[in-house]
C-alpha cells in the first residue's frame, strides 16, 4: 500500500466526493477512482458506500481512516525531523498530557529554551493517560505527561516534584461549599461526576473506602472542562484535580480538597530506547537541568 494512495484515500474521506477530492489533489477523477478500487482489491474490503451525491465510509473504511491518518502523521513528523538542519537546532516537539497544572513546567521550560532556539516548535495534545500513551507508543508524540497511578514499566520517565490535589468541584451555592474539605461521608447521597479512567477510579475507591458503585454516579468525563459545564448547570459534583478550572472572580464554581488528602504524583514519560530528534533531545536535557535546579 503506497503512502500516496493513503493520502488519496484521506482526501476522499474528507471531501466525501471523488470529483472534489480529485480537484483538490490535481489528478483526474478516473485516475483517483482506479487507485481507490485497487486499494479495496488489495485489502479485500469495501471502504466506501458510493451514493448519488456523496461517498461515505464503511466500518472498514472508518477503521482505515484512523490508521491512515496515524501513518501519515508519523511520516510527516519523520520527514520534518530529517529536514532539520544539522547546524541549527530546530524542528518540532510533540507533547501529550492529561489535564494538570504541571503543564506550566513544560511551558516555562519551552519559553526559556525558545530564547536560545527560536526555531523549535511545540505541538501540544490533550487527553487522558490512555490517549497519551496510545500516541506515544505509535510514535506520534515525543513526550507524555501522566498522572499517577500509572504503569511506568514500559517507559523512561522523570518524576515532577510538584503534586496535584484531588477534590470536589461544585457550585458556590452548594451546601458542601461551606466546608473547608470533603470527607468520604460527604459523597454519599449526592450526584457525582467522576473520571472515566479505571486507575483513577481505583485510587479514589481506596480513599473512599468502598467501591465507587455505591455512589450516585450520574456522569463520567474524559476532560474536566466538559465536566465543569455539567457542574455549572447543577447536574452534580465533580471529583477532579485542583487548579484546572477557574473558580475565582465571577465563576459560579468552587473547589474543596479531599480529606484525608489525596494527592497525585506526575511524570514526564517517553519510550524506552527512544531515538530523539536534536530538538527533542535538547528539550529533554534542558527540562532535566531545570528540574534538578
Amino acid at each position: 500500500m503506497e503512502i500516496r494512495v493513503l493520502r488519496y484515500f484521506l482526501a476522499v474521506a474528507k471531501a466525501e466526493s471523488i470529483s472534489k477530492a480529485a480537484s483538490l489533489l490535481n489528478i483526474s477523477q478516473p485516475t483517483l477512482s482506479r487507485q481507490l478500487m485497487n486499494m479495496e482489491e488489495e485489502l479485500g474490503k469495501s471502504l466506501f458506500i458510493r451514493g448519488n451525491r456523496k461517498i461515505t465510509l464503511t466500518e472498514e473504511g472508518k477503521f482505515l481512516r484512523i490508521r491512515a491518518q496515524e501513518i501519515i502523521d508519523l511520516i510527516d513528523k519523520t520527514q520534518s525531523e530529517f529536514n532539520t538542519s544539522n547546524e541549527i537546532i530546530s524542528g518540532d516537539i510533540y507533547i501529550g498530557g492529561g489535564e494538570t497544572d504541571a503543564i506550566r513546567i513544560i511551558a516555562k521550560c519551552a519559553h526559556s529554551l525558545q530564547k536560545k532556539y527560536p526555531n523549535i516548535r511545540y505541538h501540544l495534545f490533550s487527553g487522558n493517560g490512555d490517549d497519551v500513551t496510545d500516541k506515544l507508543d505509535k510514535g506520534l508524540i515525543d513526550f507524555g505527561i501522566v498522572i499517577e497511578p500509572f504503569d511506568l514499566s514500559k517507559y523512561d520517565f522523570i518524576r515532577i516534584p510538584q503534586k496535584d490535589t484531588w477534590g470536589l468541584l461544585m457550585k458556590k451555592e452548594s451546601p458542601l461549599a461551606s466546608k473547608d474539605f470533603i470527607e468520604p461521608s460527604d459523597l454519599l447521597n449526592i450526584p457525582i461526576i467522576t473520571s472515566s479512567q479505571r486507575l483513577v477510579e481505583s485510587e479514589i475507591s481506596k480513599w473512599f473506602g468502598k467501591d465507587l458503585s455505591e455512589l450516585n454516579i450520574v456522569a463520567t468525563y474524559n476532560l474536566v472542562y466538559n465536566a465543569s459545564l455539567l457542574v455549572d448547570e447543577g447536574m452534580g459534583y465533580a471529583l477532579c484535580l485542583d487548579k484546572l478550572i477557574n473558580t475565582t472572580g465571577d465563576s459560579n464554581l468552587c473547589f474543596r480538597p479531599l480529606y484525608p488528602p489525596l494527592e497525585a504524583s506526575l511524570n514526564i514519560i517517553w519510550k524506552k530506547y527512544q531515538v530523539f530528534s536534536r530538538a527533542s533531545e535538547t528539550f529533554l536535557r534542558h527540562l532535566q537541568e531545570n528540574l534538578n535546579n
